[in-house]
């Protein structure tokens, strides 16, 4: 079993090599400059890469290039395997990364925050106090201190 370190190593070359391969050598149209590497896992065995991409543009062109990414994995591990120079050259496998999405997620629960802290404002400054400025009784204000 490889350490950490190793793994890690391994890991930042394929999203490398990866990366430039997609760049310059692919000439798949599928695969055009919208296609970005994000994050590469490897396990610890080094038998097994997890290659997370995003894709800029709508749905149609994220499964274009789901599907030109799979069609280019033979070519994309052997440049992987010409690079790392290991024993066993790592299978890949390729996964849409979330966090564009989570971070669409997030920014849209952060403008409806943003708007209701708004609505708040206003209304607060609307606001009238429901005793008066001053709720507080003080000596000499009522008739009932008098009488005393």
């Amino acid at each position: 079993m490889a350490d950490n370190a190793r793994a890690k190593r391994l890991a930042d070359l394929i999203r490398e090599v990866v990366a430039q391969k997609l760049q310059r050598g692919i000439k798949d149209p599928r695969l055009g400059s919208h296609v970005t590497i994000t994050d590469t896992r490897v396990t610890g065995d080094l038998r097994e890469a997890t290659v997370f991409y995003t894709v800029y543009g709508d749905e149609e062109e994220r499964a274009a290039a789901a599907a030109g990414l799979e069609s280019a994995k033979g070519i994309l591990r052997s440049e992987v395997g010409k690079a790392a120079g290991v024993k066993f050259t790592p299978t890949l496998t390729f996964v849409a990364d979330a966090l564009p999405d989570t971070a669409r997620t997030i920014e849209d629960l952060l403008d409806k925050a943003r708007q209701s802290d708004e609505a708040v404002r206003e209304a607060a400054a609307k606001a009238q106090y429901a005793a008066g400025a001053d709720p507080y009784k003080k000596p000499g204000d009522d008739e009932d201190d008098i009488a005393e």
